[in-house]
């Protein structure tokens, strides 16, 4: 890279420090804005600034959101009796696009992973708790991965609402397992949605 002036060296290293993309995608990356107008990097430098100035987690769910309630949350044509449980914001954005899903939804913000460290108080656990035994949830269907630290938090999770009465399902096969809920195809997410089971 030293044969790059340093403001494009500087972009080029920014970009290669994003998951996913290596030194080759950012110097393509860097050479697209150089040749692309005034106007549209200025827009996506914009855009960068406002996702960190104004992106925030819902105070009822905890999906990313503009505002402090987002936009499923406060749509009241959304099945309010259903609740749904997921991992990251990234797997509700894969059950919305499945159009297999029309109630409310819990983002726990990751999993039960010893090994890493992360315990209950790590996630979105009371929250959870509080709002079901707060709100008039009749089923909670929990849509976590089916790798190991996703079925460990299904499992955890089960226990803790079998107490409350509410109807406890979980997302059916078509998920393969160890898969990522957001590496799944819409067909199978809307498949998986519709077969979920009781515990």
């Amino acid at each position: 890279m030293n044969h790059y002036p340093k403001s494009i060296v500087n972009v080029i290293r920014n970009f290669s420090r994003l998951p996913g993309i290596g030194e080759k995608t950012a110097e393509r990356l860097t050479m697209h804005l150089l040749r692309a107008p005034a106007t549209e990097v200025k827009m996506l430098a914009q855009s960068i600034l406002e996702l960190k100035e104004k992106s925030r987690l819902c105070g009822r769910c905890f999906a990313m959101s503009d505002k402090e309630v987002c936009r499923i949350c406060s749509d009241p044509s959304r099945n309010q009796e259903l609740l749904c449980i997921v991992e990251q914001p990234t797997d509700m954005a894969a059950l919305e696009r499945s159009g297999a899903y029309n109630g409310l939804y819990h983002i726990l913000q990751g999993v039960l992973s010893p090994m890493d460290g992360i315990g209950p108080d790590d996630l979105r656990i009371q929250e959870l708790l509080s709002k079901v035994k707060k709100e008039k949830i009749k089923e909670i269907i929990i849509a976590t991965s089916t790798n190991v630290e996703g079925e460990s938090t299904a499992s955890y999770l089960i226990n803790l609402l079998a107490k409350l009465p509410v109807r406890i399902s979980r997302i059916a096969s078509g998920v393969p397992v160890g898969g990522d809920l957001k590496y799944v195809d819409q067909v199978t997410l809307k498949r998986a949605m519709e077969s979920r089971y009781d515990i």
